[in-house]
């Protein structure tokens, strides 16, 4: 890949990413950085994406940039009470929350339990419309199979999810080509506007370069756009600003 070219996808990829820390030991003084990291020279990331409990200083700090505030519920276990991941919801709502990454029950939608996993998508998307978008965490890497992937697929898009996403990135194996293709596939073939975002271990251009060219394969050179696909990741924008400048 020539220089032109990796800067060219690091143009493109930049304005897709949600710029996150999930780290076990985030701090106040993190959550102004990553804010702050978001603003890039090049131009804003699509949104932060921070535990639940920085989503009001986020919204704060990113009063007026248009940069989105994306948190997490039910994150990373993917538990099966919906109950706790209602209040979640409704708590990041009132703390100013655009968008919710919700961990599904993959665990009870692998062993069969597909009934849990929709209501409890269905439940979320509720306390959100119209007020802030829902993406889907399937935990890919969980499911393994390709068939269990695309029913997950399946299920969260017909469950009315605004996006699905790959992965949490605190499993073994997070976002692959391979997933990336068959829930892109499960998208194109639903006929819905919804989105996709790939998250956990993308951390070079060549990896977002990958992804891209997936989605334009499957989707068409001009489907995506900060509405339609994300790059979850914490250090792929000081990859990117590299290869930009």
């Amino acid at each position: 890949m020539t220089a032109s070219e990796t800067r060219a996808i690091a143009w493109r990829a930049l304005p897709l990413v949600d710029l996150t820390d999930l780290t076990d030991t985030c701090t106040p003084e993190a959550i102004d950085r990553l804010c702050d990291d978001a603003q890039t020279r090049h131009g804003p990331v699509a949104a932060v994406c921070v535990w639940p409990r920085f989503v009001a200083q986020s919204r704060e700090r990113l009063a007026g940039t248009g940069i989105r505030i994306a948190t997490v519920v039910n994150f990373p276990q993917g538990g099966e009470d919906t109950n706790p991941v209602l209040a979640e919801t409704r708590q990041a709502l009132a703390d100013g929350a655009d968008e919710i990454d919700l961990v599904m029950p993959y665990r009870a939608f692998a062993a069969g339990n597909t009934e849990l996993a929709a209501t409890q998508i269905s439940a979320v998307k509720d306390e959100l419309s119209p007020r802030a978008h829902l993406k889907v965490i399937l935990e890919t890497g969980e499911l393994k199979d390709p068939a269990l992937i695309r029913a997950a697929s399946d299920m969260a898009i017909a469950a009315d999810a605004d996006f699905i996403k790959t992965s949490t990135g605190k499993v073994g194996v997070n976002a692959t080509p391979e997933a990336a293709e068959i829930m892109l596939s499960a998208i194109r073939e639903s006929g819905r506007p919804v989105g996709f975002k790939a998250a956990g271990g993308i951390r070079t251009v060549e990896e977002a370069g990958v992804y891209l060219e997936i989605a334009d394969r499957l989707m068409g050179p001009t489907w995506v756009n900060p509405e339609t696909f994300r790059f979850g990741a914490s250090s792929l924008l000081s990859a990117l600003a590299k290869a930009i400048d």
